[in-house]
């Protein structure tokens, strides 16, 4: 399934998977958690995954993340085939290309919120650039809490660190894994607003695998995962179209459960 560009514009491919394969276990234990999967995801665009539980979104988001190896197929990034680099190379890319969002925040809790921001610099002995810096923080609404350190706030502005965190090493791509998962509806809200702004006006790329249709309909574009496949897409979703699919794809999955 590839996605076509827009009328008047020249899309392009920030991560593709192709014919993507993952198993878990030996024999008749095995669980293929993906099968077969094949997609470009376009730069400029907001994504959601979707899918029942054990559909396969995770694992699909994790390879192309560098987060977790194939079975056999190809996760690309930025133009590169992750399954030619070596370890280091690896991590170089997780740490210089790609940012993260998670649903547990995943703050160090000795540094303060500007230290956490500029971990993955620090990390990677680069010098921030400044006038970023504070553009990103000034966009989540955190100037006022950059000494405060993660027991000091509440979820909603952590999760804001860790966007901002993602944000600050100019990413080709964002991967978010349920970002909005221990939120309540304000602070996801927020969440979901900046990860919205960050592609709209900084031209972010953002992937975020969630099961509320409230949080997928911020996005472009939702992918709907079933049984280690993609299914089905749907294009400037709203709340109703979402749940709609979602319950057919609900029911599919009864149905096989309950004849198998």
């Amino acid at each position: 399934m590839t996605e076509q560009p827009r009328e008047g514009a020249v899309a392009e491919v920030a991560a593709s998977a192709r014919d993507l394969v993952k198993t878990y276990g030996k024999g008749e234990a095995e669980v293929r958690a993906l099968d077969g999967v094949s997609v470009d995801l376009m730069k400029g665009e907001f994504t959601a995954v979707m899918g029942p539980s054990g559909s396969g979104k995770s694992t699909l988001m994790h390879c192309l993340a560098a987060l977790d190896t194939p079975t056999s197929g190809e996760a690309i990034v930025d133009g590169t085939s992750l399954g030619r680099l070596k370890d280091k190379d690896l991590t170089t890319l997780r740490r210089e290309r790609v940012g993260f969002v998670f649903q547990s925040f995943n703050l160090v809790p000795t540094l303060s919120a500007e230290e956490n921001i500029l971990l993955p610099l620090s990390l990677a002995g680069r010098k921030p650039d400044r006038d970023w810096f504070d553009q990103v923080v000034d966009s989540v609404g955190l100037r006022d809490r950059l000494g405060h350190r993660p027991s000091e706030m509440s979820g909603g502005q952590q999760q804001r660190v860790a966007c901002a965190r993602a944000l600050v090493s100019k990413p080709s791509i964002v991967f978010a894994d349920e970002p909005t998962g221990n939120l309540d509806s304000t602070s996801s809200a927020e969440v979901l607003g900046f990860l919205r702004r960050s592609v709209d006006e900084f031209g972010q790329t953002v992937v975020m695998v969630t099961h509320d249709p409230v949080a997928a309909s911020y996005t472009d574009r939702i992918l709907f995962l079933a049984d280690g496949l993609i299914v089905d897409e749907l294009r400037e979703p709203d709340r109703d179209a979402i749940l709609e699919k979602m319950s057919k794809l609900q029911d599919v999955a009864a149905a096989r459960k309950q004849a198998g």
